[in-house]
Order: C-alpha cells, then sequence, then structure tokens
C-alpha cells in the first residue's frame, strides 16, 4: 500500500465512516488580510486542483473501533500551509473533542505558516498550541501521524506536540522546509527514520500497517484500568538468598527472567513510545501502555538490566507524566546496575534526567507500582521506584552502592566484597525488614497477575 497523496486518502486510509464537521470560518475575502496581489487567486485555483476549501479537512472517524476527532490536512492546497481559516477549523476540531470527550488524531502533511498571510498566520501557531494545552487540560490523548512533508510550525505545534508521533516510511519531517535548510545540510536529518533515531517519533509505520497500528493506539490511551496495578508474580527464583553475595550473584545471572518476560506475562497486547523528545534514546528501558487481562490499559517503564541513560530515564518520566494526565495506572519494573556514569551520559544530563524522573513519580496523579525483578543499582534504580508501593522478587536486590564500589570507597581490600555485601542489608527480605519495599513476591498460581506475599 502507497501513502496517501491527499487529505481524503490519509483519512480512508484509516477509517470507513468520516463524517466531517462543518467549517468554522467565513468565506475568505478578496487577497488576504496582507492583500498580497493574486492570493485570492491562487487560493480559488488550489481549492480547484484539490478539490478541498483549506488546508485541513476536520471531522470524525472510528479507528480500530475507537470513535476519534480527526484532522487531515491536504497538502495540495497551498502546500497544506496554515493561515487563519485552517486555525479556525482545527480550533473548531479540538472544542467538538473535548465536548464530545474524544481523542484527537492529526494526520500532517504541511509546509509551515502561510506567508501570504504574514504573522495573522504564524500566530495560528500559538493558537493550536493553546487548543491543544486545553485539550491536554482535559485528559484526552492526542496522536499525530506525520506524511510527506511534514515542516515548520506544523511540525513544531500539532505534529512534535501530540502525545505520540507516528510517521509513514522516507517522510520528509523537520521544523526546516526543504528551501530554507542550509545548503550543506544533511538531507537525512530531516526525514522520519532520523527523528526515530533520535527519540522524537514514537514509530515508522507502513501505511499498510497505519489503521491497525493506530486503532491500538486509540484503544489502549482511552481505556484506563481502575486503581493500582498489581505486582507481577516472580519468574525466576523463588527462595529467599542466603547472604548479601548470594543475592547480588542471582540477580546477575544471564538467564535470570528479564522486563521482555515480565512485560508479556503481565499484558496481552502492547504499543510502545520511544525516545526523551531532546535527541535521545535508550534501549534499556522499555516504556508504553499494555492491555491487561481483563481488556483495560496500564502503563509501564521497564528497565532491561544495563546501565540506564539519561534518554532512558526522559523517557520513563514522560510516560509517568502521560499517564497521568490520562489516568492510566503505571507498572515499573526496576532492574539496573546503576545509573550510565561514562562522560557521555554527564554530558547529556545524567543527574537532571534523574531529577526529572523522581520528579515525575512523585508528582504523579495515578497509582504507580514498582516492582525490583533484578539489580537495584543506586539512585538510578531508585527513580524508577514508587515510594511505599514497591516490591521485590527474590532474585533480586536494591543497595545504596554495589558491593564491590562500597568495598573500594572504603578502601576495604577485595577479599571483603562479600562482608560488605551483608552490611549493606540488600536483600529482599532485608529490604522488607527495613521498610524499603513492601513485600517480597512469590511464584504464579492459577489466576491472573499479581502476588505479592
Amino acid at each position: 500500500m502507497t501513502a496517501p497523496a491527499n487529505a481524503r486518502e490519509a483519512l480512508a486510509l484509516v477509517t470507513d465512516d468520516f463524517t466531517e464537521l462543518p467549517a468554522a470560518e467565513g468565506p475568505y475575502e478578496g487577497d488576504g488580510p496582507l492583500g498580497w496581489p493574486g492570493h485570492g487567486r491562487a487560493r480559488a485555483e488550489a481549492a480547484a486542483r484539490s478539490g478541498a476549501s483549506e488546508s485541513v479537512v476536520c471531522g470524525t472517524g472510528t479507528v480500530g473501533g475507537t470513535r476519534t476527532v480527526l484532522v487531515s490536512f491536504e497538502f495540495g492546497f497551498l502546500g497544506g500551509s496554515i493561515g487563519e481559516a485552517a486555525g479556525a477549523r482545527v480550533t473548531a476540531a479540538h472544542a467538538h473533542a473535548r465536548a464530545h470527550r474524544l481523542p484527537v488524531t492529526v494526520l500532517l502533511a504541511t509546509g509551515g505558516s502561510r506567508m501570504q498571510e504574514g504573522m495573522r498566520a504564524l500566530v495560528q501557531l500559538q493558537r493550536l498550541a493553546g487548543e491543544s494545552a486545553l485539550t491536554r487540560a482535559a485528559g484526552l490523548p492526542q496522536l499525530a501521524v506525520l506524511r510527506d512533508p511534514t515542516t515548520g510550525g506544523g511540525w513544531a505545534t500539532l505534529g512534535a506536540g501530540s502525545d505520540v508521533v507516528l510517521a509513514l516510511p522516507g517522510a520528509q519531517v523537520g521544523f526546516a522546509g526543504a528551501r530554507v535548510r542550509p545548503r550543506d545540510a544533511d538531507p537525512a536529518a530531516y526525514t522520519a527514520e532520523s527523528q526515530f533515531a533520535h527519540g522524537h517519533v514514537d514509530a515508522v509505520v507502513p501505511p499498510g500497517e497505519l489503521r491497525a497500528v493506530l486503532g491500538r493506539w486509540l484503544a489502549l490511551l482511552t481505556r484506563p484500568a481502575e486503581g493500582p496495578v498489581p505486582p507481577p508474580y516472580a519468574l525466576g527464583d523463588t527462595e529467599p538468598a542466603a547472604t548479601g553475595r548470594e543475592a547480588v550473584a542471582r540477580a546477575r545471572r544471564p538467564e535470570r527472567p528479564r522486563a521482555d518476560r515480565y512485560l508479556a506475562e503481565v499484558f496481552t497486547e502492547r504499543a510502545e513510545l520511544s525516545g526523551d523528545r531532546a535527541g535521545g534514546t535508550d534501549p534499556g528501558v522499555r516504556c508504553g501502555f499494555g492491555r491487561l487481562p481483563d481488556g483495560r490499559t496500564a502503563a509501564y517503564a521497564a528497565q532491561c538490566g544495563t546501565a540506564t541513560r539519561p534518554a532512558g530515564f526522559r523517557t520513563a518520566a514522560r510516560l509517568v507524566r502521560l499517564a497521568g494526565r490520562l489516568g492510566i495506572p503505571v507498572l515499573t519494573l526496576i532492574d539496573t546496575p546503576g545509573a550510565a556514569n561514562d562522560a557521555e551520559a554527564e554530558r547529556a544530563g545524567a543527574g537532571p534526567a534523574i531529577a526529572e524522573l523522581f520528579g515525575a513519580v512523585a508528582e504523579a496523579r495515578v497509582p504507580v507500582t514498582a516492582l525490583l525483578i533484578g539489580e537495584g543499582g543506586s539512585g538510578g534504580a531508585l527513580a524508577l521506584a514508587a515510594p511505599g508501593h514497591t516490591w521485590a522478587t527474590p532474585d533480586a536486590y536494591f543497595s545504596v552502592i554495589a558491593p564491590e564500589l562500597a568495598t573500594a570507597v572504603l578502601k576495604r581490600p577485595p577479599e571483603e566484597v562479600d562482608v560488605t555485601a551483608d552490611r549493606l542489608r540488600l536483600r529482599p527480605d532485608d529490604l522488607v525488614e527495613l521498610g524499603v519495599v513492601r513485600g517480597v513476591v512469590g511464584a504464579p498460581p492459577a489466576g491472573p497477575p499479581g502476588g505479592a506475599r
């Protein structure tokens, strides 16, 4: 299936029952607010050529079983540019979404603001950002699909400002359009694939898969679970560790169950966010939304056993804040030897990123459940823990610092590592006695997930 060539084809790609909303603007007069010579004629020619009366078509449709407001851009109408009339239509679409409690889905293809309307066009970006903020405050999800091209203010508001950003393969995506970039600019940087690699797009989706992927996202973001997520059962060892050193050794075993196994056990279906929206991704942190066995949705942020990078902390913070706005409870899985401490991690803001996640969890407006499933290395692990709502599996440990590092810091000989591990009281049962975790989860009986002892 090929990429859609116009607004109507984009709508047909995702829905079979689109109903257009009435136009929100009055008749367009003359050559517009600037009196730009020939602009009225250019509009009329664009309308005749594209079959559209403006650069956006707005309405409602069902995507994968979920009703949503749809805003589809018509690039054939003056390059999908945003002017006053387009701003009025998108504003009305957001108002309709809030009035009817519907998510908003934007199918973007735009060159940016309409220069023939000057600053009257540019200020529409503030108008659109304001509408998006109102919809966000109403607890309604916003999704964007980036078509070719998506540049300028449309990308910087309706695109990048959405909660979930999908893109079609090969789409040109960037704030700078092709005609205003530096002559020596690398064209590969202005693609959907590049934006995905650098954490600004959640997924690049082929046209033939878009309806299913978009429908999955809409369903997950509009059906929140009620109450906290029960802590998952232990999938590895169930006997308590006899010593601190044994607890550390168990957590570091390569064959120990990792986040993917736990996520597969908890959720029947998942959709993942990607990237921190600040230029980074961390494959060692999985964040997204999943369907529980009862059909409701919970969010998750899971460390995968590697040192967590700043982008991983920021992506997790993004996940927690989005879940909070949508009323979706969160499950975190803790498993890291600690925060990445190389020079690049420091330059990328390891400290501020960890602080951001601590703050997001502390301010969460929804229940957060945390399960320690492996290594709990210092503050890089604690940032994903939920105060008062953290559990541990028997094959895990949590420590203020790794026992080897503690031994070195205390200037003890290496042979005292085992003694240091015991003194740190890092075993799951120690953590319960210390009041750091609520309990140690056991093996799963027959039945749904969840099972702290």
